[in-house]
């Protein structure tokens, strides 16, 4: 494979969990990628590392403190270096980028998601808050530009790899799998005096702070939900949950003549990253292997929405549609934010999820500038409600 052949990637969030994982993926795939953009928030010591090893035509670093440093380091070995929000999303739009991985957390990989979909790129979404905050907007527009959005959480993947070759045959439902988390079992008691620090010991997948903590309060499982009815096109009941301690299986499809297709493999978010940028090609790979016989038992039961409010305030938001998902999302990352402070305690995290979708005004049929002011709008109120 010649260089022209090459895919260009833009990783959005390269200092992350996913983004250095997605590095480590382009690494070991040097005939079929290549680093073209990189960019962080705040983490520039390590974007400084990450662009002196794989040479990305240009870097972006967000937080403006940080450019002096990043553009002094950078400029000498001919890597170009911009710093802000404005820069992010010009950059995206870059007619020498193949695909953008979008690995930023939470609502700030809205607005570069939307000017790549604009400039023709395809994605590949690891930001699931974006389809959250604004999916029928989202959606949309990559119909109308003819791109293509390829999962990279392992759930969305596995429904996406089940579905290949099947895009023909209507889906019946399909069954997002979810570990349970470290509290998986444990009753609202014993979650009043959970701290950070137990909430943060995810027991099968290593990712970060914001992500792990919404996996131990189910909320990362609502996110996924509606993540789901946007990228596949579902009706809210087309859409179940299993809880799947052992996280082997990743995510099932059901099709109408009764049929269930899963993808499983041991937990390693590298599997799905590579899927992504390679697709529809499989790429040898070296990870790990899964055997049977190490898994004996693969056990499933229903999630706990009573004491885990968070999954069901998620179905409810999707259930009201308009911007209902973009105050629960901001509502969330607020309290998230403010868990990891010990601001506030593990189950109220919900109750100010709960309050804001209550108390902020809502939008039926939102744009874009709609969102935005919902997004502020609720991180208002949910400070509020804290403080």
């Amino acid at each position: 494979m010649n260089d022209s052949t090459k895919k260009r990637i833009a990783i959005l969030g390269s200092t992350g969990s996913i983004g250095t994982q997605a590095l480590d993926v382009i690494e070991k795939n040097p005939e079929h990628f290549e680093v073209e953009v990189l960019t962080a928030m705040n983490s520039y010591e390590l974007l400084i590392e990450q662009a002196k090893r794989y040479h990305p035509n240009v870097v972006v670093i967000l937080n403006d403190d940080h450019y002096g440093i990043v553009n002094e380091t950078l400029t000498p070995l001919d890597i170009k270096v911009y710093s802000g929000e404005q820069a992010l999303a010009d950059v995206v739009q870059m007619d020498t980028i193949d695909i953008v991985l979008t690995a930023l957390v939470g609502y700030a990989g809205l607005k570069p998601t939307i000017k790549a979909i604009e400039s023709g790129k395809n994605i590949a979404l690891a930001n699931k808050e974006t389809l959250v905050v604004a999916g029928e907007l989202i959606t949309n527009l990559a119909r109308e530009k003819g791109i293509n959005i390829y999962p990279v959480d392992s759930e969305h993947s596995a429904i996406f790899q089940c579905l290949v070759g099947e895009f023909h045959n209507p889906i019946e439902k399909i069954i997002l799998t979810a570990s349970g988390g470290p509290f998986r079992g444990r009753d609202k008691k014993f979650l009043e005096s959970v701290k950070k620090e137990q909430a943060l010991k995810h027991p099968n997948w290593d990712m970060g702070a914001k992500i792990t903590i919404d996996s131990a309060s189910l909320m990362n499982k609502g996110l996924e939900v509606i993540e789901a009815k946007w990228l596949f096109g579902l009706r809210i009941d087309q859409v179940e949950v299993v809880v799947h301690p052992q996280s082997i299986i990743h995510s099932m499809v059901q099709f109408e003549d009764s049929s269930i297709k899963a993808q499983m493999g041991l937990p390693d978010m590298r599997v799905p990253i590579q899927f992504a940028l390679s697709y529809p090609d499989r790429l040898k790979a070296d990870f790990p292997r899964f055997n049977f016989v190490d898994y004996p038992e693969l056990t499933f039961e229903k999630p706990d929405v009573e004491t885990f409010r968070n999954l069901g305030l998620a179905f409810e938001a999707l259930n009201n549609g308009g911007n209902s998902p973009c105050v629960l999302n901001a509502a969330n990352e607020v309290a998230v934010s403010e868990f990891l402070k010990d601001k506030v305690t593990f189950l109220g995290m919900s109750e100010v999820v709960e309050s804001c979708l209550a108390k902020v005004p809502f939008i039926s049929t939102p744009n874009l500038e709609d969102y935005v002011n919902t997004d502020k709008e609720t991180r208002i109120k949910a400070f509020e409600i804290i403080n």
